[in-house]
């Protein structure tokens, strides 16, 4: 190569590298600059002071999934993703913030009404749901009127909405009620196509936590148990629903010959199929709506009736910190939502060092006397529901009550850490039990002929390289899986074992309503595996009657973030709360498909989770309702 070649090629690349640094330099100074800009606003500039007519309704326009923890989001990253129109996680409202809106709006003088729109509302449970509910009951008992209005009506939603004095309906909208199911996806071609191996290893006639991965089809066994608790659920919806729109059990159509007579009554129109079956109140546009709620409310600037949003009204309703008071009594609340795996996590997964940490700071708070462990998980590492059991015992010992209270799902996992518990509280709507164990595990050794590698050297035994994997690479032995097999079997001893010592069962009673099978929150009580049905608002106030406590404040023991996550998260949050931040639109996408990608991503979210450092898991796929 001659020498004007090689300085051509020189200037090239460092053309190249000049430009890099350049564009690296720019976006660091525009993060800076952004960051520097938000900190003098938020220090700055006063809080936006919401302004409500004397006569107004509350907007009560939900976003996100509802959840009573939300999951842990990093400020930093989350900030600077939003601040560029990047993708949004799902957005989450606690259950709770939306109970206290909606019971200080019942004692507003200035709110006369409610205006539901769920069209933002994601997912939710039977319990969380009739506990918005019911506070839904609290602001009607004081005499104002509710009203939901909408194009669409998902099942969920219309739950939430069928509490509403009247709903209306869009004309050209719709309400889909399709009733319960459990529609894994399952793996097992696909792997065999890929040459993954894999090695199951599992106690239970009905543990079918595997089933995705060994099976292509749900076995008979799953769909005999997980059939009678759908079924279960479903018929808990229609009567409650049935009873509020004031309307027969049977009105709700479960197969598509009846749906298509009765759309084909209504001339192919959905929005009057569905008040035919009085689903919905009237069939209104928005402005015939929102000239109704003029009549009520009044008329703002803006030439539509007056309310406020449920987040503005929020922001006067729920200070921004809680602080408790350290002379009182107090029943501590600590929330165990998401997969449990070992170690430490944030909120939204539960980690067996990090939340018997919060136990622990409990269990040392002198002014702690009883604890409520508000449970919403599906379980997971067997060996970190152990470690949260054993904190739950020492609370015990020292004297401090505790009241497992199980929101939506309690199973697996999520029932091992409840059944130390002094008494165990379920909605009869929770879905729990799946008492089981497993172990699965995935190798490569045909894949790694196939691409041509191998895994390969010498060790002082047969054990060696074992932790670091090798079998991973080269496959498991016939000794190896005798090995796991044996472990699971005493693993699950040991499951039954502690369910019987603290539910006073023998363990062949514990092993018949075991084997991994799920049960409803109602079907659970009548087998002994809960103590009450009942509300969370019931836990604690159970746990303060067996605390003796006659006046306590009840306080929640929570992840913190360090101080530097908080400054961040407060100063990106109040920049979003005034606008500064641009909106990331939300494109319409196609819902069949969302769900499946989500579906896919869910699964090896999970399988990346799954960390017990003995393989052994107590975790219940079926659990998660499509």
């Amino acid at each position: 190569m001659t020498e004007k070649k090689k300085g051509l090629i020189r200037r090239l690349f460092g053309a190249i590298w000049s430009v890099y640094r350049g564009f690296r330099a720019t976006v660091l100074n525009i993060i800076f600059i952004l960051f520097v800009i938000l900190i003098g606003s938020a220090v700055f500039s006063g809080g936006d002071k919401v302004e409500i007519a004397d006569t107004s309704a509350l907007y009560l326009n939900l976003r996100g999934d509802l959840v009573e923890e939300k999951r842990f989001v990093d400020p930093i990253s989350a900030a600077l993703n939003e601040s560029v129109g990047g993708q949004q996680e799902q957005p989450e409202v606690l259950v709770s913030d939306i109970v206290k809106v909606i019971n200080h709006a019942a004692t507003d003088n200035r709110i006369q009404a409610m205006v539901m729109d769920l069209s933002g509302m994601g997912g939710a449970s039977l319990d969380k749901l009739q506990a918005v509910g019911k506070a839904i009951e609290t602001f009607k008992a004081s005499g104002k009127k509710v009203f939901a209005y909408g194009a669409y009506f998902a099942q969920n939603q219309y739950f939430l909405a069928s509490y509403a004095d009247q709903i209306s309906l869009e004309p050209m909208g719709a309400v889909l009620l399709e009733g319960y199911g459990s529609y894994p996806m399952f793996y097992k071609s696909a792997l065999e196509k890929l040459k993954v191996s894999t090695h199951v290893f599992r106690v239970g006639t009905y543990k079918s936590a595997v089933e995705p991965f060994t099976r292509d089809d749900m076995s008979a066994e799953a769909k005999e148990a997980n059939g009678e608790w759908l079924n279960a659920l479903w018929d808990d919806y229609k009567q409650q629903v049935a009873a509020r729109r004031n309307f027969a059990v049977d009105n709700f159509d479960e197969t598509f010959t009846a749906l298509y007579e009765k759309v084909k009554a209504a001339d192919g129109d959905l929005s009057q199929y569905a008040v035919n079956s009085k689903l919905v109140d009237a069939i209104q546009t928005r402005e015939e709506f929102r000239r109704s709620l003029i009549a009520v409310v009044g008329k703002n600037n803006k030439h539509t009736y007056n309310h406020v949003t449920f987040a503005d009204y929020a922001k006067s309703v729920i200070p921004a910190k809680q602080f408790d008071n350290p002379m009182s009594e107090k029943v501590a609340v600590i929330v165990a939502r998401g997969m449990i795996v070992d170690g430490t996590a944030k909120a939204g997964t539960i980690g067996g060092d990090s939340t018997a940490a919060l136990l622990r700071r409990a269990r040392n708070d002198d002014k702690v006397k009883a604890v409520v462990l508000r449970i919403d998980s599906g379980g997971g590492s067997a060996f970190a529901s152990e470690v949260i059991g054993q904190e739950i015992t020492l609370l015990r010992e020292a004297g401090k009550p505790v009241i497992a209270s199980m929101g939506a799902v309690a199973a697996s996992g999520g029932y091992w850490i409840a059944a130390p518990a002094n008494e165990i509280w379920a909605a009869p709507s929770t879905i729990t039990g799946s008492i089981g164990i497993f172990g699965l595990l995935h190798t490569f050794e045909n894949v790694m002929q196939t691409v041509g590698l191998n895994v390969d050297g010498v060790g002082t035994t047969e054990l060696a390289g074992f932790s670091a994997g090798v079998p991973v690479f080269k496959g498991l032995t016939e000794p190896t899986k005798d090995l796991m097999q044996l472990l699971i079997e005493r693993g699950y001893t040991e499951f039954l074992t502690m369910v019987g010592k603290h539910r006073n069962m023998a363990l062949a009673d514990v092993d018949k309503v075991a084997q991994g099978r799920v049960w409803t929150g109602s079907k659970a009580l009548e087998l002994g595996l809960v103590d009450k049905l009942g509300t969370f608002d019931d836990a604690i106030a159970r746990a303060a009657e067996l605390a003796g406590l006659s006046q306590f404040d009840v306080t929640v023991v929570q992840h913190e973030l360090s101080p530097t996550e908080q400054m961040i998260a407060d100063i990106f949050g109040s920049a979003k709360a005034r606008g500064w931040l641009p909106e990331v639109s939300e494109q319409p996408q196609n819902r069949a498909l969302r769900q499946l990608t989500q579906q896919v991503k869910q699964d090896f979210i999970m399988m990346n989770q799954f960390n017990d450092p003995n393989g052994v898991y107590s975790y219940c796929i079926a659990c998660q309702i499509n």
